[in-house]
């Protein structure tokens, strides 16, 4: 079996039954929209297996050895470097700043183009999902996350964006800027 229909597969199974936040849609829709925008990016089949495999060990239970065994090596290597520590017991609107914070400083010191290919997907399908939300609700839409501060997750999705402007020249990045000034606006202009 081809390994990205393999993973899209394994992630249907995985995330079988979940709904995404706020949308209520099937969870997997967003790995299979990370995986479509990496697809636009790069056409390396362990690279668009691994994006619809992203939330796999972070949200459906699943080992990074079950990764390891399924798909080899580099795709768990990969999963892994866009899996977050999520600290089993502590409230994620406790952890949610340091989290973010360790994100970014592995992505800071990355130099594996093919992480930055999954940050791209994975943060665009994200900042869709928030764009519509706030078409819907405006800023009352943090009211329903982790971390409320809206300054705070517009410090996050515009580091991310720029650690990874390697692909500033691609669609997807530039989407993905526009999406981060239309929903952070007002953020940007009362800095």
């Amino acid at each position: 079996m081809e390994l990205v229909t393999k993973a899209a597969i394994f992630s249907a199974k995985a995330h079988n039954g979940m709904k995404r936040k706020r949308e209520g849609v099937p969870y997997l829709l967003h790995p299979m929209e990370a995986a479509t925008v990496v697809g636009t990016v790069t056409d390396k089949q362990e690279v668009i297996a691994a994006a619809l495999l992203h939330d796999v060990v972070e949200d459906a239970g699943i080992t990074a050895d079950e990764i390891k065994a399924e798909f080899g090596d580099r795709v768990a290597q990969l999963v892994g470097a866009e899996t977050e520590d999520k600290r089993t017991g502590i409230a994620p609107t406790k952890t949610w700043l340091i989290r973010k914070q360790e994100a970014i400083e592995e992505l800071k010191a990355c130099t594996d183009r093919d992480v930055k290919i999954l940050y791209l997907g994975d943060k665009l399908s994200n900042m869709r999902a928030l764009y519509r939300e706030f078409l819907r609700e405006g800023d009352a839409l943090w009211e329903h996350f982790n971390q409320k501060d809206k300054k705070l997750q517009y410090w996050y999705y515009r580091t991310i964006a720029d650690e990874i402007s390697e692909f500033k020249d691609t669609c997807a990045w530039k989407e993905l800027d526009v999406l981060i000034k239309e929903v952070f606006r007002s953020t940007i202009e009362n800095k």
